[in-house]
């Protein structure tokens, strides 16, 4: 019989509850030293239920912003901290809005106004071919206080190629899923069901290539 959940024991250094739910069904079914199972929805917690403040993304890349996350919730928290930065690169606008896709409209975290702008910035550009873009992450992990003395952060990545779309399409994800139509699909982000999204997108690559690490890190405590 496996033994009880003993409370919160990764924080997932976000208050996007969005990312919160990936994460979740990301790490749902895997398996800790001692031959119990991850209790994913008590033990995998955001950095609001820790009580962990918003972080400043200061770097000037997506590996940097995911490393000042990761470092500054697990400081706080006394927990082994998992942080992404991710964002859109778009061909044509030499790699933007990257790290400032979150608030690229100007507000953080104003997805239709994000959407807009930058459908308005690509109102010329007729032929899919000039339409590409990725979505790309950087996932870290960092390891506090004695259980992590001697344990380097571990940085990841992933990426997801497609073609950007002229109008919004789909009800799931957030942020610009619904105008990025991955390359081998005909349906846009938004429109893939969840596990579908997961397994492809550029989040659920880093995230996969972080399990090892995390199963790693909570065999520690």
């Amino acid at each position: 019989m496996s033994a009880p959940a003993a409370g919160p024991r990764l924080v997932l250094a976000t208050h996007n509850r969005g990312k919160l739910v990936e994460l979740r069904e990301m790490l749902r079914g895997t398996g800790l030293p001692g031959g119990r199972t991850l209790d994913v929805d008590t033990e995998v917690i955001d950095a609001g239920t820790a009580g962990a403040p918003d972080v400043r993304e200061t770097g000037v890349t997506f590996a940097e912003n995911a490393l000042l996350k990761a470092h500054a919730v697990a400081a706080a928290t006394g927990l082994p901290a998992i942080a992404d930065d991710s964002g859109l690169a778009v061909d044509v606008l030499g790699g933007a809005p990257g790290i400032f896709s979150a608030r690229w409209a100007g507000r953080h975290g104003d997805d239709e106004a994000n959407l807009r702008l930058l459908l308005a910035q690509l109102g010329d550009i007729d032929v899919d071919e000039h339409r590409g873009a990725a979505f790309i992450c950087a996932a870290a992990l960092v390891v506090p206080g004695p259980a992590g003395e001697g344990v380097e952060p571990v940085v990841v990545h992933g990426e997801l190629r497609g073609t950007l779309l002229r109008q919004p399409r789909g009800e799931h994800g957030f942020g610009y899923d619904p105008i990025l139509r991955p390359d081998g699909h005909d349906r846009s982000c938004a429109e893939l069901e969840p596990a579908e999204k997961n397994a492809i997108s550029h989040r659920g690559q880093a995230m996969r290539a972080l399990v090892p690490h995390v199963v790693s890190a909570l065999g520690r405590g």
